[in-house]
């Protein structure tokens, strides 16, 4: 009788583990599924050539911030951006929102013409670059914009580009009027505040390849209205 009520005791001590052991094995999937379900989803697609255009059309009406600051190691540069260059406008702009400007470089620097930004070696950045797409904008020059002085414009790719279509991860802004850029590059903005920044940056000391010998970093790109 001992043995039977020993065994029977036994059976329900191992049941009610049994179903402990389930119950928290089923608290842990409930608990890994809903970290899953958390996760956040990618927002916008993948860029490419065959989708960027119809991708700006739809995020240009919905994103009409047009001032923004360029937040260096050396100063600040505030950018007013024009409204009839959209696509470049909107570019710049998602792309600040992308964080995709951040920790880059001005990387070229060629005395009282230009400076250029956006470029970089950090391995970091072109990682989520690539994430966010490869793609080119075509020119938009007929806005009756000049490349004056303090105007913020768009360089064309390296890659063998008879269009110059426009690297869109780039910009360059000009310290002197250089009028004769006009037709080949796309004026979307202008420097409203830091001309003393641009100009600062335009007399560093540069090696054989313009490339400033002390690097000025880009930290971020703010949005400010």
């Amino acid at each position: 009788m001992r043995v039977l009520l020993l065994v029977s005791f036994c059976l329900v001590l191992f049941n009610c583990e049994d179903k402990q052991s389930k119950a928290k094995t089923k608290d842990i999937k409930t608990e890994v599924a809903t970290k899953k379900d958390t996760t956040p989803k990618r927002q916008y697609p993948y860029l490419d050539k065959d989708n960027v255009m119809d991708f700006f059309l739809e995020f240009e009406p919905l994103h009409k911030e047009n001032k923004v600051r360029i937040v260096t190691s050396v100063g600040d540069i505030d950018i007013q951006l024009y409204d009839k260059t959209k696509f470049h406008r909107a570019n710049f702009i998602f792309l600040a929102k992308q964080k995709a400007f951040d920790n880059t470089q001005f990387h070229r620097v060629v005395k009282n013409f230009i400076i250029q930004g956006g470029n970089t070696d950090n391995v970091n950045v072109a990682a989520k670059r690539r994430k966010i797409g490869h793609y080119l904008l075509p020119t938009d020059t007929n806005r009756g914009f000049t490349h004056k002085r303090g105007v913020i414009s768009m360089p064309s790719s390296d890659i063998e580009n008879p269009h110059k279509l426009a690297s869109p991860y780039e910009f360059f802004i000009t310290q002197q009027d250089a009028f004769h850029l006009d037709g080949d590059y796309t004026v979307f903005g202008e420097v409203i505040k830091g001309m003393d920044i641009v100009d600062n940056i335009n007399s560093v000391d540069v090696d054989e390849a313009d490339w400033p010998l002390q690097n000025i970093y880009i930290e971020t790109v703010k949005i400010l209205d």
